[in-house]
């Protein structure tokens, strides 16, 4: 932002050197780039963060010089006299669009003489480097850097109808700009047409075919409130910036629309002559009040480690701005004005007391109180997985939220709406929000292969966006894995994954349907009755969808279930004072048996003495098969607390365990 220093001081006595204003600011929050004379005056850049567009222009820069030096704030005069005939008979505006534009306003002024701007203006508007046009013209940009709201004057005789309609624009219809380029439009743009045609592009650029121009003497004074996100889409779509869409992106004062259409009729009246209709043509929604903030005092030392006077806290507040409601020795309550929309929490406040106050007030060996904090379960839970992986041999990465549409087709098992879309690309293509993170992560694995990483084993854990009708996305984190090993390498990854976080927990594996994974070698993850997750390898049209070289594996499932029932507490257990003893059991039995049935039945029949179960192989050969079974081997590990088991004891909780598999499966012990 650059700011004019023979301007500013229309707005406040600034009685110092330039050197010591800039410091002053620096050290309030707005670091000074450089100074640069431009004739008798000087041209001032300062950085302004994007959460004080307050201070995009003269009165906001102005409003912290007169709270830093104690001086008072001239306002301009903005009440300009107004004539017989009423704004609302000599022009319509209707709002369409009340979520792309908040607010619009129109003043009507009649009987202009456009000619060159004075040489006062001219000068100051040359020393901030925005070339003079027409006097018109001139006082629009003049307001825009006086007090940051953009405005734009339309010559009312040539608008179709003498009617404004601010609309959504349709899909590839064309506008022809000031600056005389024609773009073609997308839908959810905001126009600002008349009856038969868009011209202007609202709040990022006027259009040539309403300009004011030497024939103009009837014009209209659009002062209007947008959508700073539809305006910061609409000027990235068109690749069309202007020092209005700069300001309306970040957020403008609802009540400073008035004072800036007043203003700008106020100096339309006395440079350029003319009378203003009576009246404002105002659509759209008030300006919204501003919920009040409490400051309490203690909170001052506890976190600036300083004592701050509670009449000098109370001055620096209502000297910003804020009207005070009430006040006592413990805490003051404030409303924030309209311009400073960073003003929403208690530690705003604290801040701003700080800064204004003086950073160099506070004592380099202040001691300020520190407060232990807990990580949440989810925090600690994920701590745990990221543990559990890396030392599993995986990578973290880190993918972006949106994805080309091709991908978002290729793998979707969490929903079957379509995906959200961006009306601006992330990247090239990329413009739908990710339902899974498994086409990331092969996106991922597939430019790992192309650097001929020989090692490709990631994971992600981050959110999915999925679609809900008429409300906002279901935001679920996820954890999905990504392998060159097979089906089972995962599984045994997850499954270790799970005996960390809670021993209790088991999984139940069912068949899957998804399209991108192999048949055969895909489950669903089932925990408790709830589809949890799927894990598969990668078929071979995926990995062609992909190009994908190597074999794959992906994994995905909802880390919700897992932050609920994770045990966080280790408990101690104390070592087994008797050795432990192990039975291999051979089991033939029907081919559809899965191994989570068997597990399930072995261990609720295993008794007290079962430690260990641990799968081995499965058998088939040509005349199994014929029959329709398999042979499932596996190993129990048994132990006591109270003696060490004697073979026949080993024996008989092995022959209860057959015995429950033959009445539940049909199986039979294969010698």
């Amino acid at each position: 932002m650059i700011v004019s220093w023979n301007w500013l001081k229309d707005y406040v006595a600034l009685d110092v050197p330039v050197a010591e204003f800039e410091r002053r600011l620096m050290m309030a929050g707005l670091n000074h780039e450089s100074t640069e004379p431009v004739g008798d005056d000087l041209a001032i850049d300062l950085e302004v963060t994007s959460n004080r567009p307050d201070c995009l222009g003269h009165l906001g820069i102005a409003r912290e010089a007169a709270v830093l030096f104690a001086q008072p704030l001239r306002l301009p005069a903005a009440e300009p006299r107004q004539g017989a005939a009423q704004a609302a008979d000599l022009a319509r505006v209707r709002l369409e669009c009340p979520e792309l534009c908040y607010r619009y306003t129109a003043r009507v002024v009649r009987g202009v003489k456009i000619a060159p701007s004075p040489a006062w203006l001219v000068k100051r508007l040359a020393t901030i480097g925005i070339p003079a046009i027409n006097n018109v013209v001139d006082i629009t940009n003049y307001v825009l850097m006086e007090c940051g709201q953009p405005l734009h004057a339309f010559d009312l005789a040539r608008l179709a109808g003498r009617e404004i309609v601010v609309r959504q624009a349709r899909a590839g219809e064309t506008f022809l700009a000031i600056d005389h380029k024609t773009y073609t439009l997308a839908a959810r743009m905001c126009v600002i047409a008349d009856r038969d045609r868009p011209v202007a592009l609202g709040g990022v650029m006027g259009g040539a075919d309403t300009e004011v121009t030497h024939n103009t003497r009837d014009i209209l004074l659009e002062c209007a409130e947008f959508d700073p996100l539809s305006i910061r889409t609409t000027a990235r779509a068109l690749n069309l910036h202007s020092a209005s869409s700069y300001r309306f992106e970040r957020g403008l004062d609802s009540q400073g629309v008035d004072w800036a259409s007043r203003r700008a009729c106020q100096l339309i009246l006395e440079l350029a002559g003319g009378e203003l209709a009576a009246g404002v043509i105002d659509v759209g929604r008030a300006a919204p009040e501003r919920p009040p903030i409490t400051l309490r005092l203690s909170q001052l030392p506890r976190i600036l480690g300083i004592e701050i006077d509670a009449g000098r806290v109370r001055e620096i507040l209502v000297a910003l701005g804020n009207r005070l409601v009430r006040a006592d020795k413990n805490q003051i309550e404030v409303v924030p004005p309209g311009w400073r929309r960073d003003l929403s929490r208690e530690i705003d406040l604290v801040e701003e007391v700080a800064r204004i106050h003086g950073y160099d007030e506070i004592p380099e060996d202040v001691s300020v109180p520190m407060a232990t904090s807990a990580r949440s379960p989810q925090d600690r839970v994920l701590s745990r997985i990221r543990h559990v992986l890396t030392a599993a041999g995986y990578d973290e990465a880190l993918t972006l939220s949106a994805v080309e549409e091709d991908w978002s087709a290729a793998f979707s098992p969490w929903t079957r709406a379509e995906p959200l879309v961006s009306p601006t690309p992330i990247l090239r293509r990329c413009d739908r929000m990710r339902r899974s993170l498994v086409p990331s992560l092969l996106g991922a694995r597939r430019t790992n292969e192309t650097l001929a990483n020989p090692l490709i084993e990631l994971f992600e854990i981050a959110r999915v966006y999925l679609p809900r009708p008429a409300s906002l996305p279901d935001e679920q984190l996820m954890l999905t894995l990504t392998s060159g090993g097979d089906f089972y390498a995962v599984k045994g990854v997850l499954e270790a994954l799970l005996a960390d976080l809670n021993p209790a927990v088991e999984l139940e594996i069912r068949d899957t349907t998804l399209e991108l994974l192999a048949e055969g070698r895909r489950c669903e993850l089932v925990l408790d009755g709830e589809v949890l997750g799927y894990l598969g390898e990668v078929s071979a049209a995926g990995l062609k969808r992909f190009d994908l070289r190597g074999p794959a594996t992906v994994a995905e499932i909802k880390l919700a279930a897992l932050v609920d029932r994770a045990d966080l507490v280790p408990l101690y257990r104390e070592p087994p004072a008797f050795p432990a003893t192990a039975r291999d059991i051979n089991l033939e039995m029907a081919e559809g048996v899965r191994w989570a049935e068997i597990a399930a039945e072995v261990r609720s029949s295993g008794g007290e003495h079962l430690e260990g179960l641990e799968f081995k192989e499965i058998y088939r050969n040509d005349e199994l098969r014929r029959g329709g079974l398999k042979r499932v081997l596996f190993t129990i590990t048994l132990r006591s607390r109270q003696g060490t088991l004697t073979s026949p004891q080993a024996d008989a909780i092995r022959d209860q365990i057959v015995a429950s598999c033959r009445a539940r499966f049909g199986a039979t012990l294969v010698a």
